[in-house]
This record gives structure tokens, sequence and C-alpha cells, in this order.
């Protein structure tokens, strides 16, 4: 269980939603989370879904509090983090951003100097608890702060640490838009069992089950994945003959020249959005 007194998040949409539930399902007190958002209609939700506390404005969600969540969009953040540096005091909290290619030094610019920020690079899966989040910090922010910040983020998936910011564009380009790569793939995989004659319904179940099977697989066994698409491949048999098909068609450049294209336009925005 998460220890800490007052945890504010500042934005509560659905990333901030997901957390929320996350935390108060291992055990943190919705009476210790205070949620600021300019929407009345999503305070309103938060309170009536999860208990916690609605703050008039970002100043007061922050009095006090021990960490808090940058759960904006980026091109908002400027202007958040900026309205709050007035109000972290002489001992700021923790800040953990969750709003994609906004660079830690811009944040820290925005917030002040003392505040000891982490990056954290979420993917949609974390709504349902089956996310994969990147994390990022200096040297300078120390250990409790970074395993507070790993603490808030496990509660929707795994957290992984990369050592150079730059990673973070990597990051984004493999988890944080991977999921929509899955689904695309899952898309025409569904297409094409409709084309050879499957009804929608059974088409639909068989790509789902089939996906979240040979996901399982894999986090489960130690072999690697080549070996596991070995395991699968029987040689002159279906499978040999359909991926015979997808590397003709060069499906792993496809996927590298695709990631790589993430990568940059991740490191475009954060030179963006992070500009001074």
């Amino acid at each position: 269980m998460i220890d800490i007194r007052k945890l504010a998040f500042i934005g509560g949409g659905n990333m901030a939603a997901a957390l929320i539930g996350g935390l108060i399902g291992r055990g943190l007190a919705p009476t210790r989370i205070v949620v600021a958002d300019p929407s009345v209609e999503q305070r309103q939700r938060l309170i009536r879904e999860y208990g916690v506390t609605a703050a008039p404005d970002n100043a007061s969600a922050v009095q006090d509090a021990e960490a808090l969540v940058l759960a904006v969009k980026p091109q908002h953040m400027h202007e958040a983090a900026s309205g709050l540096a007035a109000h972290l005091g002489g001992n700021p909290p923790l800040a953990v951003s969750v709003a994609a290619g906004i660079p830690h030094a811009a944040l820290v610019r925005w917030l002040g100097s003392r505040t000891p920020v982490v990056r954290a690079m979420p993917n949609r899966p974390a709504l349902c608890g089956y996310g994969a989040t990147g994390l990022y910090a200096p040297p300078a922010v120390g250990a409790a702060h970074r395993a507070l910040a790993e603490a808030i983020l496990a509660a929707v998936g795994v957290t992984v640490w990369v050592e150079h910011e730059t990673q973070m564009d990597a990051v984004t380009a493999v988890s944080g838009s991977g999921p929509a790569y899955f689904f695309f793939f899952m898309e025409a995989l569904e297409a094409a069992a409709r084309d050879r004659g499957l009804p929608p319904e059974i088409a639909h179940r068989l790509t789902l089950e089939t996906a979240l099977g040979a996901a399982q697989m894999a986090r489960e066994s130690a072999d690697s994945l080549a070996v596991l698409r070995e395991q699968v491949t029987s040689k002159g048999g279906t499978t040999a003959a359909a991926l015979a098909i997808l590397d003709a068609a060069d499906l792993r450049g496809i996927v590298a020249n695709a990631v790589a294209a993430a990568d940059r336009r991740s490191a475009e925005l954060a030179a963006e959005f992070g500009a001074p």
C-alpha cells in the first residue's frame, strides 16, 4: 500500500481516474486524494465514483500535498505548472508528470528548481489496470521520491525506469503508441477471418482471445519471442506459409520504420511544447 498523507491530481480526466481507482484498490484511502479540474462534471464524477475530495482550484489542491500528479494535456502543461510554482512552498512536493512529450527541464523551469520532478509515460491500457509505464528522473531526484513515483504508477500496471531522457521518446513509440499497433493488426486479422467465411462475432472473439493468449503465454514463458514463434511454426505447415508472406512483405522493416517515425514525432512534440 502506498504511504502518503495527501496526493493531489491536477487534471481529472481518464488517466487520472485510472490512477485514482488503482490507488484506492491498493489501499489508499479516498480521503487522502484531492483533485482539481476545471470541469464541474468531471469533479463530480470522481467524487461520486471514488469518494475523493475536489478542490476549487489548483492552488488549493496542492496545499500540504506530499506529491502531485500533473495529468493535463501537453498543450496546457505550461500554464498549469507555472501557475503552481508560487504555491508549492519551501519544501516542494514530488511532481509526477504523465503528459507526453514535456521535457524534464521544462517542467522544472515552470514548477521551480527545487521541485523534484519525475516524468511518466503510461499507456492507454492503464485505464483497465494493464498499463506499461516508462519513468525518468535525473540523478538529483532521490530514491524516496523515485519509489513514491513508481508506487503511484504501479497502481495501473508495470513500470520501468529509463536512464536517459531521450529514451522516453522510444518508450512513447513502443508502449505509448504500441496498443494502436496491436489494435491495427487485430483489425486486419479479424477482417481476414471474415473474408475466409467466419461469422463476424466468431472472427472477433477468436482474434481477441488469440491475442490475449499469445501475450499471456509470452509473459509467463522464460523463452524468447523468437523461440515461442518457432514452437508454433511447423516446417511446411500453415503457420510457416502465413509467416512467409509476412516476411516477404518485410513486416520487420515496416514495424521498425513505424516505431522510428513515432520516436521522431515524440521528440518534435517535446521541442514544441517544452520550448522556453
